[in-house]
């Protein structure tokens, strides 16, 4: 039995309908009561692993550092109690080890491969659709301070394609690492191009400015302005990726993230 976590994600979601279309028998866990096994990673005692071969832990990375290594660690802890076989992980691209939230997943990838759990990483690039989200326009400009660089970003879908094909056959996947950054790289100036506008980014100093009046978690606005500063400073293009190994036809993440802009701003 395969149990996937953070059910009620996008990321999992989209794992979870592949999962059954391929005809695995998997579970779903999250804090929703709609999951087949409702669980708290806050709560340790909801974490029941019993009769799961194969638990697909959905990065909990929606909180600060040490919440989420607390969290992390919690499940690691109830899957090796619970007789868990092997963990197959949801980290972070290296490209992306210069964001605001790369500790808590290379802390748990260490944890994970100091454990004696079989394992598998799926390194992720970031979203092509959190890309196009965060750089949507306003009144016909994109503002955000993203630099020229190109960044790696990797389309939601293939990262779901890639950790099927993991999940069907967890054993030949054990010990790898898997760098999933897009294959395709592609700048903010290019989005606007393909989106008709201009590309007017402000300072990072503008920047803080803005995200401080939003109405956002402590953990927020410093984690996003992580991804300008880096994309800025040329941080988020990877040098190499293995996501043609698991996904043989990627989706064009630049029209991913096109899709995104659109919807971002037609939704404001």
């Amino acid at each position: 039995m395969i149990l996937i976590t953070g059910a009620s994600g996008q990321l999992a979601s989209l794992i979870t309908q592949r999962a059954k279309e391929a005809g695995l028998l998997i579970e779903t866990a999250s804090r929703s009561q709609d999951a087949d096994r409702p669980m708290d990673f806050d709560r340790p005692e909801t974490l029941d692993f019993s009769g799961i071969r194969t638990l697909l832990l959905v990065s909990a990375g929606y909180a600060e550092d040490d919440v989420v290594m607390r969290r992390h660690e919690a499940v690691l802890t109830a899957a090796h109690r619970h007789g868990v076989k092997h963990v197959v992980y949801t980290s972070l691209s290296a490209a992306s080890d210069h964001l605001g939230f790369a500790l808590a997943h290379r802390w748990t990838e260490r944890a994970l491969i100091q454990s004696d759990l079989s394992w598998t990483i799926l390194r992720n690039g970031l979203y092509a659709e959190l890309i196009g989200a965060l750089a949507a326009p306003r009144g016909g400009r994109i503002t955000v301070p993203f630099g020229s660089a190109p960044i790696s970003a990797v389309a939601k879908a293939d990262l779901a394609d890639a950790a099927l094909k993991v999940l069907c056959d967890p054993k030949e996947h054990a010990g790898a690492t898997y760098e999933l950054s897009g294959i395709a790289p592609f700048s903010v100036r290019h989005l606007a191009q393909r989106l008709g506008v201009t590309y007017e980014p402000t300072s990072l100093s503008d920047e803080r400015i803005r995200l401080s009046e939003l109405p956002l978690l402590p953990f927020q606005a410093p984690m996003l302005l992580s991804i300008s500063s880096a994309a800025m400073a040329g941080f988020l293009q990877s040098n190499s990726s293995d996501l043609l190994q698991l996904v043989p036809h990627p989706r064009d993440a630049l029209t991913v993230a096109c899709n995104a802009a659109h919807q971002a701003s037609s939704e404001r």
